[in-house]
């Protein structure tokens, strides 16, 4: 069998061996995911003249993006677990029934979100915090996107039905294919045709398009084991449901980003105009260079944790979740040494704007002081999703953003004087919160983890 067939490993095979067949390709994926959200990014920040407010305007962008993600996530974080967890107890029908309800659910969403924003963001923008200066740029760029929900719906909610069988290199392809494409067209529609934002838009609905066709053609072909069928797709109230509900805490996570990004943009646009907004992107961006590899890790090690969870092999589940624990921490806490001691570096990736690379490595080492935590949270928050455990995680996903984070974004500045300082309060917040957030969930999980298991021996 091939390292992509998974029933020969998934509830016997070394957890290690596994973890691995399962996780590098999904962290690949993740990383080259992660260049179609930055990517677009470092280019347009280059462009002469005019890159730092076009990348300020880019950025700006950034909440309804995550919207779009968060509504993918809805279905696909929430049905991958529930159909992993039936293929483990071998019922691969309701697997089916799963995976093509959530498809339905997807594609309604794509058709009202594309409306909706369409229309909204010229007023979403500026009330995110978008000058007359960088307004423009985002409008060229996010109408474009906007355009192409459809595209991202389907790859980031149905990819997860494709990682979830254990087809890790088809999930990587996915995103390998759409981030080639991306990286090709983006300096060619951005300087070679004189597109600017807009091409690199244009680029980016373009890969992702290839990337859902790449995804649909799989899921209805012949090598997928759970397979997209049109007699599936009626949604069924009892199917649908119990995925919507677990997928919620993946969307309050996602979502709250959005929440979150809103808040950052128009308190650093009072305090510190539009170089402290320009930072901020600058900000999410490295950000996103921690936190979208430990999502490819979790990622890896849900199926397995999920799958042995429904066959009852508690034993197999404990050590897959301290191997993930253990490389997500592992990781974390090099990348953010790596950040503490040459923030500029990174910084400088993202723009040539000097005043903006000096600025945003000042800000960086505040912003990500506490990263080193991000390992502990996205780990046992992620595995609480892999048992299937919707109410606590959905608990600890309104921690650290609802609870801690956003409230911090406000009240801290009110404890400083200058402009200056209250810039320093905003970026602040993050690391308070991160420590806080994931000292919480780490204990949380280890006092409930026993608890669970404890449960499903007893239900077997």
């Amino acid at each position: 069998m091939s390292a992509d067939t998974p029933k020969q490993d998934m509830g016997s095979g070394s957890i290690k061996k596994l973890l691995v067949q399962l996780a590098v390709p999904a962290v690949v994926g993740q990383v080259i995911n992660l260049l179609y959200n930055i990517v677009d990014r470092i280019y347009i920040g280059h462009i002469e003249g005019i890159g730092a407010d076009a990348l300020t305007g880019v950025g700006l962008f950034t909440p309804i993006l995550m919207l779009l993600t968060a509504f993918a996530m809805l279905a696909g974080a929430g049905g991958a677990p529930r159909a992993a967890i039936a293929m483990g107890k071998g019922d691969k029908e309701s697997a089916e029934k799963i995976m093509a309800n959530c498809f339905t659910v997807l594609m309604i969403l794509a058709v009202v979100l594309t409306i909706v924003f369409y229309f909204a963001a010229p007023a979403l923008l500026a009330f995110f915090g978008a000058s007359k200066d960088t307004l423009p740029y985002a409008l060229d760029y996010g109408r474009i996107y906007i355009l192409g929900s459809v595209f991202v719906l389907i790859v980031m909610g149905m990819n997860t039905f494709i990682t979830t069988q254990g087809f890790a290199k088809i999930s990587m392809l996915t995103t390998i294919i759409g981030a080639v494409i991306n990286i090709v067209l983006d300096p060619v529609l951005i300087f070679w045709c004189g597109l600017g934002v807009k091409g690199a838009a244009i680029a980016t609905v373009l890969s992702q398009a290839v990337s859902a066709v790449w995804i649909l053609k799989f899921l209805t072909g012949k090598k997928t084991i759970l397979r997209l069928r049109l007699s599936n797709m009626k949604l069924i109230p009892k199917v649908i449901l119990p995925c919507l509900g677990l997928g919620i805490s993946t969307f309050v996570m996602v979502s709250t980003e959005s929440i979150l990004s809103i808040s950052f943009t128009r308190s650093l646009s009072n305090f510190g105009g539009d170089l402290a907004v320009g930072a901020m992107t600058v900000l999410t961006s490295i950000n996103q260079l921690i936190t979208m590899p430990l999502q490819g890790i979790c990622q890896g090690g849900q199926p397995i944790i999920s799958f042995n969870y429904g066959a009852g092999k508690t034993d197999r589940v404990k050590e897959a979740f301290r191997n993930v624990f253990t490389v997500c921490v592992a990781y974390t806490t090099v990348f953010w040494l790596a950040l503490m001691i040459f923030p500029n570096a990174f910084s400088g990736i993202f723009t040539s704007d000097q005043t903006l690379v000096e600025y945003a490595g000042w800000a960086l080492r505040i912003f990500l002081a506490g990263g080193f935590s991000v390992g502990f949270q996205l780990s046992c928050q992620q595995s609480f999703m892999a048992l299937g455990q919707a109410k606590v995680s959905l608990l600890l996903a309104c921690l650290r953003k609802l609870i801690l984070l956003i409230p911090l974004i406000f009240i801290l500045p009110l404890f400083f004087e200058t402009n200056e300082q209250k810039v320093f309060a905003v970026f602040l917040a993050e690391p308070i919160s991160d420590i806080a957030a994931a000292a919480i969930t780490t204990l949380t999980f280890f006092i409930q983890f026993r608890k669970i298991l404890k449960r499903r021996e007893q239900a077997a």
